[in-house]
């Protein structure tokens, strides 16, 4: 599996997500991503959050397509959206992000990260994390 066809995966994912348009831009003329935080606002992710995503993308092989960033009781969490390097299972992730509830890599800057579904929804351009 090829990171390309991963890519062309995140982009149709970005696009059912109806992320703003710059987002999307951004992501396949630049290689940017785009991370929400605040109730969907957008922002670009600061040096340390692109290191823990780039970390990410090559100790488990995927692509992440969007970031959220929240602070909660459980300490601050960067909730990285990604596309796997296994193609069998997109059919079954497409379902899931149909019903708000992607899978993501959860790292817990407190300690505890994992990866898991957690419940989205669309709001200012961006995402929010529900759950």
């Amino acid at each position: 599996m090829g990171r390309e066809k991963q890519k062309m995966e995140a982009i149709e994912r970005m696009k059912f997500l109806r992320l703003h348009e710059n987002v999307l831009h951004e992501f396949v003329n630049e290689n940017k991503l785009n991370l929400s935080e605040n109730g969907g606002i957008l922002f670009w992710l600061n040096k340390k959050q692109e290191e823990e995503v780039k970390a990410f993308e090559a100790k488990c092989e995927v692509v992440v397509y969007h970031v959220i960033h929240s602070y909660t009781e459980f300490g601050e969490l960067l909730a990285m959206l990604y596309v796997s390097k296994s193609s069998d299972e997109w059919e079954c992730d497409r379902e899931d992000l149909k019903q708000g509830y992607p899978f993501a890599y959860v790292k817990n800057f407190s300690g505890g990260s994992e990866i898991g579904v957690i419940g989205i929804k669309r709001q200012n351009g961006g995402l929010m994390r529900t759950e």
